[in-house]
């Protein structure tokens, strides 16, 4: 897929994944709109990619939990067409719910889903007229009931199936839609969610990136995938088992004694 003369807007993009796209989309020479909440992070991702690709950069620091926060970003790029829309903020919380504090919940739900759902709405219009991609971050969380990760699963299986929902409603359009499910990464999500939310080996940022790239270069993108062959594997098994016997499954993983 050719990003060159294109412009891509990434959330999240002060760590992890959202670094890694920043890197590999710029090197496919992609000018970027880098958002998060942390400037300083921003700013030095930002010299670090015109010093080493040669690509525009614009940085705008952001809570994207606030009302009004993607039309303020809309606003602020002085009519700067976005082709490509990478919507990886997020974070989890992992805990029984009855012992999580409310403003994380609520939190959870306004980043993981409301943000990101009313950043594509605001983005779609330019995404439909230009050659780019959307993409948005899932998780092998989505594909089942996840206690103890209860809200930030069902944050991410919302993701997946409004993603793949999107990707039908647009298909004919050029537009590249996908939603892409990582398992366990070596990012900072483990430093807020908990090391207790690990299940299954961990993965590289880069790797998993990468994967959505390819994804991408497909003359026919699929809906989704999921990053890693067990976890590819699990997440179809999850769908041909009853659901009695996944949620049993998956509360022995998730439990906090076998953690």
């Amino acid at each position: 897929m050719d990003h060159h003369g294109t412009t891509a807007l990434i959330t999240g993009a002060s760590s992890g994944l959202g670094v890694d796209f920043a890197h590999q989309l710029a090197a496919r020479g992609a000018d970027l709109v880098l958002v998060a909440r942390r400037a300083d992070r921003l700013e030095e991702l930002a010299s670090t990619l015109r010093a080493q690709h040669g690509v525009q950069v614009r940085v705008l620091p952001a809570d994207l939990t606030l009302p009004g926060a993607a039309a303020t970003l809309r606003a602020q790029l002085d009519g700067v067409h976005v082709d490509t829309l990478v919507n990886n903020a997020g974070f989890g919380h992992f805990g029984d719910l009855a012992d999580t504090d409310p403003a994380v919940a609520s939190g959870m739900v306004a980043l993981n889903v409301a943000a990101l759902v009313d950043l594509t709405r605001t983005f779609l219009p330019d995404l439909l007229a230009g050659r780019g991609a959307l993409v948005n971050i899932a998780s092998t969380a989505a594909y089942q009931p996840c206690p103890h990760l209860a809200v930030y699963g069902a944050t991410k299986a919302f993701v997946l199936s409004f993603t793949e929902a999107l990707h039908a409603e647009t298909r004919g359009s050029g537009l590249r839609v996908l939603a892409l499910s990582p398992g366990a990464t070596r990012t900072e999500f483990f430093d807020i969610a908990g090391r207790e939310a690990q299940v299954g080996r961990m993965q590289e940022s880069a790797d998993v990136v990468g994967l959505a790239m390819r994804a991408l270069d497909r003359r026919r993108t699929p809906a989704s995938i999921v990053s890693g062959r067990t976890n590819g594997l699990t997440a179809v098994a999850s769908r041909l088992f009853p659901r009695r016997v996944t949620l049993a499954v998956s509360d022995r993983l998730m439990s906090p004694q076998s953690a």
